[in-house]
């Protein structure tokens, strides 16, 4: 008996990955909504703290293998940052910086109003900064989607999340210090890495493009070298404890400015990519628990809300000064939403480097949980209305 279990536990991840892909298929092919809404509500489901089919995800493996899933998405989506757009129309970045800090301040403010303590608030709203990744990139590769809301989306997304990432490892550091009063532990959880980050991901932004042209089969071999160097890239910052958001960002952004080739038919890393898309959409919603999820709904409807608002008022704002219409500025501002999957794995990284203070953040789970399903349904909607993806899309 106890040998069945172990081989019905040791089938539960590949049965639940399984599933949420076939319900992900028919639910787009059914409904036109985006797949993965229907990934996160599979994991959600099949989670240990619901119907308890998947265990709960170790810190170690399980963690590993969504980064290396975040670190591919991170990597295309720094590749497709373009840094002389950003010097050229420099209203872009100050919509972006803009937007993030009202999200900050509003959400601080609501957190604190509702009772929340400073460094937990802290927390919130430098996590609140955030817009996923994982969704957007995602979501603008299956919806084929292009025009000026699309690349705004893409780059105020690059820049949400390393600002989140830089706020949120400041609050990190100040609670090193306040619990452990340790100045050094404090510098390292909040600058140090992300120095160090940044740098490995640039080297490794000049040594696999150098590799590759002295191959001289830049464009058979990218995709694949790409995808290994993000996967070493990955391991090298998950062992060191450095961060791998940031890692794979600058990877991407330095790979573009070497000037290597990443074909359109490259885009999601192709049958890799996908299969990643799914594991770390079902591992994010397993990580979650209902009875947080329903504790902190009241808090969390009330902070998505505030990030709507903010996000679309700050990008709206500049909308004119950066060559847009206040139309299409509020619907890149709206396109911000997303923020679950990036949420997830920073707490988890959080949690593995000893910070317990973020298990009492319970509206983050309602938070994520809510945006897990809903951020890539408001995602599409608006660029269906800023009429730069089909309205019915049903493509793979």
């Amino acid at each position: 008996m106890a040998e069945f279990l172990a081989i019905l536990t040791s089938l539960a991840w590949p049965f639940a990955i399984t599933v949420a892909w076939l319900v992900g298929e028919f639910g787009q092919r059914f409904t036109g909504l985006p797949r993965i809404s229907f990934y996160g509500l599979v994991g959600f489901a099949l989670a240990a703290p619901q119907l308890g089919v998947l265990p709960r995800p170790e810190a170690g493996t399980a963690l590993l293998l969504a980064d290396v899933a975040f670190g591919l998405i991170l990597f295309e989506l720094g590749y497709r940052i373009n840094l002389r757009w950003l010097r050229t129309n420099p209203w872009i970045g100050i919509s972006g910086l803009a937007e993030a800090g009202l999200t900050f301040l509003g959400v601080y403010a609501v957190a604190r109003l509702a009772g929340t303590p400073g460094i937990d608030a802290l927390m919130l709203a430098s996590l609140s900064m955030a817009t996923s990744p994982a969704t957007v990139v995602r979501m603008i590769n299956e919806q084929k989607s292009s025009g000026q809301v699309t690349e705004r989306a893409l780059h105020l997304c690059a820049l949400n999340c390393v600002l989140a990432v830089f706020a949120f490892n400041v609050s990190v550091g100040l609670w090193f210090f306040r619990t452990f009063e340790d100045v050094g532990a404090a510098l390292w959880n909040s600058l140090v890495v992300l120095g160090v980050s940044a740098f490995t991901g640039a080297v490794f932004g000049l040594v696999v493009p150098a590799v590759l042209r002295s191959l001289g089969r830049m464009t058979q071999d990218a995709t694949v070298a790409f995808a290994l160097a993000v996967i070493l890239l990955v391991s090298v910052t998950f062992a060191l404890g450095l961060s791998p958001v940031v890692a794979a960002l600058a990877f991407g952004l330095m790979a573009r400015h070497r000037r290597v080739a990443f074909s359109q038919a490259q885009r999601n890393f192709g049958a890799l990519g996908e299969l990643l898309t799914v594991v770390l959409f079902v591992f994010a919603a397993s990580t979650l628990d209902w009875r947080r999820v329903w504790a902190g709904v009241l808090l969390a409807v009330a902070l998505v809300l505030v990030r709507l608002l903010t996000k679309t008022a700050g990008v709206t704002a500049f909308a004119h000064r950066s060559g847009i219409s206040w139309r299409k500025g509020a619907l890149t501002g709206v396109a911000l939403t997303p923020l679950s999957v990036f949420v997830i794995l920073l707490i988890e990284h959080a949690r593995h480097a000893g910070v317990q203070i973020v298990e009492e953040l319970r509206s983050v789970a309602a938070v994520t949980m809510l945006l897990e399903v809903f951020g890539p349904i408001i995602l599409q909607r608006a660029l269906v209305w800023a009429r730069e993806a089909p309205e019915n899309n049903h493509a793979a």
